[in-house]
């Protein structure tokens, strides 16, 4: 999402709120007993998902996880086997777009800004982009850590394929959007694979 400073307060105060919300959120289900089945089955969704939308010798950006974010190291292996390029973002000094770097099983990782950790591979440009979130709406509006990398790193790369990624439960009916918050195409979830316009509105 955007900076502070790029929004009206009440905005800016509203995603404050629900980040507070849906960080609860995602402690309780960090230890909740269908945990493992739904990281599973996001995992499963996400490599069927991704095996449609991407072509023989894309890039494909995923995520190395952050504490409570889904594991991805299943998807990475299984996509890798296709033949597909995978690239994990190195998180740059604030205020610039990510950089993607290749990803190879065994491949050393180093330490990034903010816990994160990437490759230290060449750098590649994505053809399809798996973006976190915190929390989403059914318009494909999402909710982020508040540093706006995503929605910058979208906005510079027009011709790259989107999808957010997440658990069903980090589901709300809408989420407070700013003037640069880029709607996602698509969202998947353990439970669903859910097409929006990418515009801001359902289908």
């Amino acid at each position: 999402m955007t900076s502070i400073a790029n929004e009206s307060w009440s905005t800016a105060h509203a995603k404050q709120a629900l980040r507070g919300v849906m960080a609860s959120r995602r402690a309780a289900f960090a230890t909740a007993p269908g945990r493992e089945m739904a990281e599973k089955s996001l995992q499963h969704r996400m490599v069927r998902a991704l095996r449609a939308m991407a072509a023989a010798g894309d890039s494909v950006a995923l995520v190395w996880p952050l504490p409570g974010e889904s594991a991805l190291q299943p998807v990475m292996h299984a996509l890798h086997a296709d033949g597909l390029c995978i690239a994990l973002p190195e998180t740059t000094p604030k205020g610039h777009r990510l950089a993607f770097r290749l990803w190879q099983p065994g491949c050393a990782m180093r330490a990034g800004r903010y816990g994160t950790s990437h490759p230290e591979g060449p750098i590649v440009q994505p053809d399809v982009v798996c973006v976190p979130l915190l929390a989403f709406d059914r318009r494909g509006m999402r909710l982020g850590y508040g540093g706006g990398y995503y929605d910058r790193t979208l906005a510079s790369l027009p011709a790259a394929r989107a999808v957010g990624f997440g658990f069903s439960f980090q589901e709300v009916a809408c989420i407070p959007t700013g003037r640069y918050d880029v709607a996602l195409p698509a969202i998947v979830t353990e439970r669903e694979w859910i097409r929006c316009r990418g515009d801001g509105r359902t289908r």
